[in-house]
């Protein structure tokens, strides 16, 4: 008989089949925090650690072969909380930093947790690979595409994994309805249509005020160029500033493209448009908050990612979701871990729940049981050599979709591409867009 135990470690390394169904039923707390790994201590630290980054660091210091270390982070308050969060969990003491080349310094991680600001993602992550240090990265995998391309480079120059946060990549009833997807229950799927929905509010019109004594801000901005501080950016609303942020499409849509592309066995585009803006409120919110992005790709297949930031109407019954549409029927994947089944009349054919409560609007933590997964696919990768269910390749390829979509947006027109490399072809104004504008003495550098 498989143990629970037992199914989790073969979860982890993607070797369990269509069991996956109802497995998870009564994962319990302490079934949980027991998640086995193997002997060898992996030690980890934490960069970004306020909010998502506290998330990961307490799920790291819960699994069983792993020592969350040292965390870092610019704000004092938020390293001050998730210090004593790992102590309470795990009952160790952590190191502290608020630099992160101070931290990567440091000779005793095997790797380190990145959940800073996107403006920070690449940047942090090369530099963590140049220390020697393997990578567990937030989406997006970064800010602009040339970030992402030199950090499928420098993964492999440097020789250290990088796992992309997407960690549905992990869970088994997804990993079981891209299975059925691919082995053809609805047929050749041709469309493939995303969304994310919220209701957001305004974020004011910010004003310059004084540095809180608890934030670095000039190690904040880090790689980006200089501004004044201002009292409605940090923590969260930097998402919706182009100079930190990447809106709603790479905040979230990021996911279920990913999904999509998945599923649909694609990876770069031949056209990309974009239409939307910032319609709900008049105020320094620069991203879409409304937003319907089109891919086109070589064989006959596209896919849509719509986000409405300050509407949460559902579609399909959910929040967030992706639905492939194929020859005999649609296959539905939400937020949660499940996936259901139509026929071309619209009847349900088939439909795995998931056992576990997933709430795809918190900010945090929206699902830390089945992130374990994830957690130990990247595990895998270090000691084993287990291939990752979300390189750094599939996490570019994943992110440029999105990013494509935002740089039509901005740039007001329709892109074409090289369905070899994602890049735009003969477009001088969107090719603006490729690369971002560093601080003087921050460029990435391989």
């Amino acid at each position: 008989m498989t143990t629970r135990r037992n199914f989790i470690k073969k979860a982890a390394v993607g070797t369990a089949m269509l069991s996956f169904g109802g497995v998870l039923e009564g994962f319990s707390a302490k079934s949980y925090n027991n998640i086995v790994g193997a002997n060898d201590k992996i030690r980890v630290g934490a960069i970004g650690v306020n909010s998502r980054g506290l998330a990961l660091a307490s799920n790291f210091a819960k699994q069983e072969g792993c020592e969350v270390n040292h965390v870092c982070d610019v704000d004092s308050r938020a390293i001050q909380k998730c210090a004593s969060a790992i102590q309470k969990i795990a009952g160790n003491k952590v190191k502290t930093d608020k630099d992160l080349r101070k931290m990567l310094e440091s000779k005793d991680m095997d790797a380190v947790i990145i959940a800073t600001p996107d403006h920070w993602h690449a940047p942090a992550a090369l530099l963590a690979m140049q220390a020697g240090k393997n990578v567990y990265l937030e989406k997006p995998c970064s800010h602009s595409p040339e970030e992402g391309e030199i950090l499928v480079s420098g993964a492999q120059k440097y020789n250290k994994l990088l796992q992309m946060g997407n960690q549905r990549r992990s869970w088994p009833n997804v990993q079981e309805g891209i299975r059925e997807l691919k082995n053809g229950i609805i047929g050749k799927v041709y469309y493939g249509k995303s969304w994310y929905t919220n209701n957001r509010p305004s974020i004011g019109i910010g004003k310059e005020v004084a540095v809180p004594d608890w934030l670095d801000w000039e190690l904040w901005q880090g790689p980006a160029p200089r501004v004044a501080y201002k009292d409605n950016v940090v923590h969260y609303n930097w998402h919706w500033f182009w100079r930190w942020g990447t809106g709603e499409a790479l905040n979230n849509g990021t996911h279920m493209v990913d999904i999509l592309r998945w599923g649909m066995e694609l990876d770069y585009p031949t056209k990309v448009t974009s239409v939307g803006g910032r319609y709900c409120y008049n105020d320094d919110w620069e991203t879409p908050d409304t937003q319907i992005v089109n891919i086109e790709f070589g064989n006959n297949k596209c896919m849509t990612w719509e986000g409405r930031s300050c509407n949460g109407r559902g579609v399909e019954g959910s929040t967030v979701g992706a639905m492939f549409y194929g020859e005999k029927g649609s296959l539905l994947i939400t937020g949660a871990n499940a996936y259901t089944v139509y026929d071309l009349d619209d009847k349900v054919v088939k439909h795995v729940k998931s056992q576990i409560a997933i709430d795809p609007r918190n900010l945090m933590n929206p699902a830390e049981q089945l992130d374990a997964l994830h957690i130990q696919n990247f595990f895998d990768g270090i000691r084993k050599g287990t291939p990752l269910n979300a390189d750094i390749l599939s996490g570019h390829k994943s992110t440029l979709l999105v990013q494509l979509g935002n740089i039509a947006q901005r740039s007001g027109h329709m892109l074409t591409t090289d369905h070899q490399n994602g890049r735009i072809l003969n477009d001088c104004e969107a090719n603006k867009y490729w690369g971002r504008t560093y601080e003087k003495g921050w460029e990435m550098k391989l």
